[in-house]
């Protein structure tokens, strides 16, 4: 699927693919699409997980797909309709919807964070909330639904150990990344790989607005040393962050480390213009910290 203006040179733009399940609407970023086919009906595999209708074969690769609508707890699809086949952090996952909507294209600014309070419904797995032309649609966190199927494609603490002892280290460092959840496992890991002083910000926009300070206090390079961030954020995303910051002569130096489900070949190129110094994609913590090791020490 063409993206090719996404995200394009910083501009905290993307776009939005609507679509609809039991009748709502939701969202996805086109960013993580890589087609949209109809629906074939899945080989079931035996023991496998409720939400998970079976595997699909389109062009003799072999996608595993997942039933949206079990995921939202609204009981299970009927045959039909259409697959959403997505890539993210390395997988390659088709999702079953009814029907595509529209596209839209609108700014990270427009997005908000789902309320905690819907703990058990739609905004559980929920990344951010969108009203378009008097409509709220539900912006879905993919990732945590696939990680919630099967864990071990998540973020994993442990996977520090391989990395041996580690000394303590007093290098400031900042973490931007939405998700509480992966907001505390990578600073859990980095404090278990040695990094003892580290802030984190759950967007760019507040992530920018602290740089800011420092810098008008003239405090930027006690307090940052390296900036890890994720792409996909409300108000403001990683490349917007990182185009701010590579422009800007008091913090260009900063090495930026993106570390996001969308890492693919396209999107480091799109890094890569505006200055990203290293890009990885999820779960891969441990290649992160080696990253980060050759940047600051």
């Amino acid at each position: 699927m063409d993206t090719k203006i996404l995200l394009e040179n910083g501009t905290n733009e993307l776009e939005i693919l609507e679509f609809s399940v039991d009748g709502r609407s939701y969202g996805i970023n086109v960013a993580k699409i890589k087609e949209i086919i109809r629906f074939d009906e899945p080989t079931v595999i035996p023991n496998s997980h409720p939400s998970i209708e079976g595997v699909i074969m389109p062009r003799d690769t072999m996608i595993t797909a997942i039933d949206l609508k079990n995921c939202l707890q609204r009981g299970q699809s009927e045959p039909g309709g259409l697959f959403i086949v997505t890539n993210f952090n390395k997988l390659d996952i088709a999702f079953h919807i009814e029907e595509v909507l529209s596209i839209h294209r609108v700014t990270w600014e427009d997005i908000h964070r789902p309320s905690v309070t819907g703990a058990m419904d739609d905004t559980s797995v929920a990344s951010g909330i969108i009203k378009v032309n008097d409509k709220l649609i539900i912006i879905l966190d993919f990732e945590k639904i696939v990680t919630d199927i099967s864990p071990e494609t998540g973020l994993k603490v442990s996977e520090i150990e391989v990395l041996g002892p580690r000394e303590r280290c007093e290098v400031p460092i900042m973490v931007v990344e939405d998700s509480p959840l992966l907001n505390k496992l990578i600073v859990d890991a980095l404090g278990k790989a040695g990094y003892e002083r580290i802030m984190h910000f759950a967007n760019g926009q507040e992530a920018y607005d602290a740089l800011m300070a420092f810098c008008a206090q003239g405090v930027l390079n006690e307090n940052v040393k390296c900036i890890i961030t994720d792409i996909e954020m409300p108000q403001m995303d990683g490349h917007r962050l990182t185009h701010l910051l590579k422009n800007d002569d008091r913090t260009k130096e900063i090495p930026v480390v993106i570390f996001s489900s969308l890492v693919n070949e396209e999107m480091k190129r799109k890094g890569e213009a505006i200055g990203v110094d290293a890009q990885l994609s999820k779960p891969e913590i441990a290649n992160l910290v080696q990253i980060i090791d050759g940047l600051v020490k």
